[in-house]
């Protein structure tokens, strides 16, 4: 595709120009940055979805999907696109955590449980998806006890994904975090706001090219779109217009990460 003059590239930009400039440096080192985009809490063919698969349109994304609450007709909507793969979400997205911070997953559970639970969710999405179903678990509230790690890749769980995942992962189990997630949760679950949002994505991509992570790993994008307005949907769909006129980003499907 022919690249855009920059003059246009900077109107698109407008006030983003911190994200600008930095997505310059990768280019100017002959580097191209790697996001990937979930989105957590599919059980249905909501509006809401409808929503979110018109925003992608072409762009990879990654279902999250809550095994136990699945019903058939998610399965329908998504049957004209190739471009999403599903996740597996827990297994009810139940909190079974003391007063506190919610899990799905706390330490305390039996063993069996959670394996019971996490066989049962993965024999479920594979029904219903087919090959669309990939063997990643998302847990809810991106919390899961470390004492069941191992249990994952036991189960043929490939990958865990998280806001970040565990730091120590045992061998056969792979990390595809998320860092950018744009809802205010402690407010009133709108936008977080631009600079928010913006600076969290220029922090991941400062890392990487600075040396602190490595600077192949993915950024990954985290919506929700039981939840998402129309300022979130507005700065998603200039995210995506952005990306589409730099040529140091670029979208992944979580196939090709798990890769």
């Amino acid at each position: 595709m022919p690249r855009m003059p920059a003059a246009v590239i900077a109107s698109r930009l407008a006030d983003w120009t911190g994200l600008a400039h930095e997505l310059d440096r990768w280019a100017e080192a002959g580097q191209v940055a790697t996001l990937w985009w979930r989105d957590d809490d599919a059980v249905a063919a909501t509006p809401q979805l409808a929503d979110l698969l018109r925003l992608a349109a072409g762009i990879p994304l990654a279902l999250a999907v809550i095994p136990a609450d699945a019903e058939p007709g998610l399965v329908e909507a998504l049957a004209a696109t190739s471009k999403v793969a599903v996740l597996q979400h827990g297994w009810r997205h139940a909190n079974n955590a003391p007063p506190g911070k919610k899990s799905e997953y706390p330490a305390g559970r039996t063993t069996t449980q959670v394996a019971q639970e996490l066989a049962a969710g993965k024999i479920r999405l594979r029904a219903l998806f087919g090959a669309r179903a990939l063997s990643v678990l998302v847990p809810p509230w991106n919390r899961f006890a470390a004492e069941f790690l191992p249990l994952l890749p036991q189960l043929g769980i490939a990958a865990i994904s998280a806001t970040p995942a565990p730091a120590t992962l045992p061998p056969g189990l792979a990390a595809l975090d998320v860092h950018v997630d744009p809802v205010a949760w402690h407010r009133d679950r709108g936008f977080v706001g631009e600079p928010a949002a913006l600076g969290a994505l220029v922090r991941q991509l400062q890392a990487r090219r600075l040396g602190a992570e490595p600077a192949d790993r993915p950024i990954g994008l985290l919506t929700h779109h039981l939840v998402t307005d129309a300022p979130t949907a507005a700065f998603i769909e200039r995210l995506i217009a952005v990306m589409a006129i730099h040529r140091a980003v670029r979208w992944a499907a979580a196939t090709e990460l798990l890769r």
